[in-house]
């Protein structure tokens, strides 16, 4: 494998799949793409490769068709060592120029969507040039094109699209993941502030020095100093980062209403009907809204566990969910310099609404990446879902359900049930509700035998509680040290 730079930190496992693209002797191995949301790394990653194994860099700007070609024959030329720059009169001559120019090696032409915006017809020609006859096939060049724009980009290799069936590679730089993200803060032994942190700022890298001049809270004192010195503080790029996420993505053109669906998710409206009714429209009137933000991969939805054809949505992007559930109501303020104040009215908000909710998306990663550890099996899904319970007509929010793969002719099999609180303590009630979720369950026609109870708490358990633990081991409790256990060590 082609040696990762010291300087890039972590992407183990992307630069290993680039690694295995560019190394790769197979003649059909031509064509990679690579995405993922802006402030990812992606260039950054690239252009680490580029400068291990040599090979054309371009990165694409907003021009018009005639600067693109401008600016793609200035840097072309360079390449190659010569002055001044090629003259291309369209993309076609410009394509051909490139892959005699680079008839060895890796190109890498990075905001792809960018230049098809300008020129729609770039992916037919990169089609021509690869498909057999075409003159990328009279080289061993393997290209690259990479893009930020998620709803663009995942259409270059979809349905009839003209690059359909000819990519080697399909690469999404996705944020790190929490653990990963913990170590890159230097918060990994500060197990509360890490979860603090990872609920503004996910696990996007570019924030940790780029926006904020690599400042970072020391301790878990200084984190509220730190929220009003940076992500609330006008003068400093992370304050706009969020309205720009959304004004990126080129298939959004109208932001209000794509602010106002965010905003609904973000407060806990996170169903279709109750999106719609947040805002006041039908709800068949929120569909395309809500298609484009999957598509961009600002949102996901989740199917209910237990109820088929029921889904709910959260926000793929913690900083948006802050922005959302803080800095736009408080936006005014925020612009006159009061981020004290607005952060003070803001503070306890953001514990319930963004904090409780990310910690138990973490909860459900931690499940996933441990399931085999916790129950020796890997489940077919975990995601939450809502056990109606008929005797106080009331609903049971499950926030961790793992359910084994379906098996023909089988009741479906519960693996576990889990509840998960930011700042409670958890005691003998809490898991009373997870019992009760599973006795409906059962009677519902699930095989809930031997059903593992989940606790995940980053307040702790009390003593009852532990001491039900040791006694039975079919209840698991996951406390901060334990969800951060691969990171402490």
């Amino acid at each position: 494998m082609i040696r990762k730079p010291e300087y890039v930190f972590a992407r183990d496992t992307e630069w290993a799949a680039l690694s295995r693209f560019v190394e790769s002797e197979a003649l059909s191995t031509r064509l990679g793409v690579v995405s993922g949301r802006r402030r990812q790394g992606k260039t950054f990653l690239l252009n680490a490769l580029v400068e291990a194994v040599g090979g054309f860099y371009f990165a694409a700007s907003e021009d018009t068709e005639t600067e693109g070609l401008r600016r793609f024959g200035e840097a072309l030329a360079f390449h190659a060592g010569g002055g001044g720059r090629y003259q291309f009169d369209n993309w076609d001559q410009a394509i051909d120029r490139l892959y005699a120019t680079v008839p060895d090696g890796i190109v890498v032409i990075d905001e792809f969507p960018y230049l098809t915006k300008a020129s729609p017809v770039l992916p037919s020609l990169f089609q021509r040039a690869l498909d057999p006859g075409g003159i990328a096939r009279r080289s061993r060049t393997k290209t690259l094109l990479c893009g930020s724009a998620m709803s663009v980009m995942g259409g270059l290799l979809a349905g009839d699209a003209a690059l359909r069936g000819r990519a080697s590679l399909e690469l999404v730089v996705s944020p790190m993941d929490y653990l990963t993200a913990a170590r890159f803060w230097g918060c990994d032994s500060d197990h509360e502030l890490a979860v603090l942190l990872h609920s503004v700022v996910g696990g996007t890298p570019a924030y940790r020095h780029e926006f904020i001049h690599s400042d970072a809270p020391s301790s878990l004192a200084e984190f509220d100093d730190w929220v009003v010195r940076t992500v609330l503080n006008p003068v400093v790029p992370l304050f706009r980062e969020a309205r720009y996420l959304l004004a990126e993505e080129t298939e959004i053109r109208d932001p209000a209403l794509y602010h106002a669906v965010l905003g609904a998710i973000a407060t806990g409206h996170n169903t279709r009907g109750g999106i719609a009714g947040y805002l006041g429209r039908p709800s068949t009137h929120i569909g395309h809204p809500l298609t484009v933000l999957e598509d961009s991969r600002l949102i996901h939805r989740e199917q209910d566990t237990f109820r088929p054809g029921k889904f709910t949505y959260r926000i793929t992007e913690p900083l948006i969910t802050f922005y959302e559930s803080v800095m736009r109501r408080t936006w005014s303020f925020l612009e006159r310099g009061l981020a004290g104040q607005a952060w003070e009215v803001s503070r306890s908000g953001f514990l319930s609404q963004v904090v409780g909710p990310h910690f138990e998306e973490l909860c459900r990663e931690f499940t996933i990446a441990n399931s085999l550890d916790l129950f020796g099996e890997l489940p077919g899904q975990v995601s939450p879902g809502v056990v109606p319970d008929p005797s106080d007509r009331r609903s049971i929010q499950v926030d961790v359900a793992a359910v084994a793969p379906g098996e023909a002719g089988a009741r479906p099999r519960v693996i576990a049930l889990g509840e998960a609180k930011w700042g409670k303590v958890m005691g003998l009630r809490h898991l009373e509700r997870l019992r009760r979720a599973g006795e409906l369950l059962a009677v519902k026609g699930y095989d809930t035998e031997g059903t593992s109870l989940l606790c995940y708490s980053g307040a702790g358990f009390d003593a009852e509680l532990r001491a039900a633990a040791a006694r039975d081991g079919r209840i698991v409790l996951v406390d901060l040290p334990r969800l951060y256990g691969r990171a402490a060590g």
